[in-house]
């Protein structure tokens, strides 16, 4: 991919929609067929929305810098924030339809822990997808081809504290689980399972990650005509 400013764009765009989406579909939950603890495993329909956006930032890491990425994060958070309060104050809109304002809040009533949960989880678990991916880089940036150690290494790390924080805030606090010894099984199923999948998309995404961040011959000259930003946020 060039590192040119319509592309930028372009990964921003991506970004932003997977992740308000992943704020509309969450409501459905999907089952895998899998148990853990004798529970069933499922999935938020957010979950391969959700996979993207940390695709995205890897992206705009590996090729824009750190400094970009973070930029997105910052702007994912506020275009979440925005969103949540759009279906929230949509939802008390008068109906003209009662039938339709019931099938409204079911799918896409907001309950305020839930988007609590989803708001701290995605900050914390998306800056440090970024934190750790240059970490990691720096480390082993010798070596292009071991691209996969940072994108893996970020996004399946910072799955674990998307996973953790979200259900934990949601369901452990929201609706008292860990107050209620009954109810760790399926809380405990609830992370191990999700993470466990989550591990598996973003596997999946490493092909595309070397795809999108395929540097050919002369790119470099090629952007610095374009007036492209470099990854330390100057001029090329």
């Amino acid at each position: 991919m060039k590192k040119t400013n319509s592309n930028l764009i372009g990964l921003n765009m991506i970004f932003a929609v997977a992740l308000v989406i992943s704020n509309v579909v969450t409501a459905k939950l999907f089952a895998t067929g899998l148990t853990l603890f004798g529970v069933p495993i499922t999935l938020p329909g957010a979950a391969l929305c959700y996979a993207i956006t940390f695709l995205m930032t890897d992206v705009i890491g590996e090729l824009w810098g750190k400094k970009e990425a973070n930029r997105t994060v910052r702007w994912g958070f506020i275009a979440q924030a925005l969103a949540s309060l759009l279906i929230l104050a949509t939802q008390y809109l008068p109906a003209a339809d009662g039938t339709v304002q019931e099938a409204y809040n079911t799918l896409l009533g907001q309950n305020w822990i839930f988007v609590i949960g989803s708001l701290v989880a995605y900050f914390a678990s998306q800056s440090w997808d970024v934190w750790i991916f240059h970490k990691i880089r720096d480390r082993f940036e010798a070596d292009p081809r071991k691209r996969w150690l940072w994108n893996n290494g970020s996004t399946m790390t910072s799955q674990i504290i998307d996973t953790v924080l979200f259900i934990g805030i949601s369901f452990g606090l929201g609706f008292g689980w860990f107050f209620d010894p009954a109810m760790h099984a399926p809380l405990l199923a609830m992370m191990v399972g999700q993470y466990v999948l989550k591990f598996i998309l973003a596997a999946l995404d490493t092909p595309f990650f070397y795809i999108m961040t395929r540097r050919r011959k002369g790119q470099d000259d090629e952007s610095a005509t374009n007036g492209t930003l470099s990854p330390q946020g100057g001029r090329v």
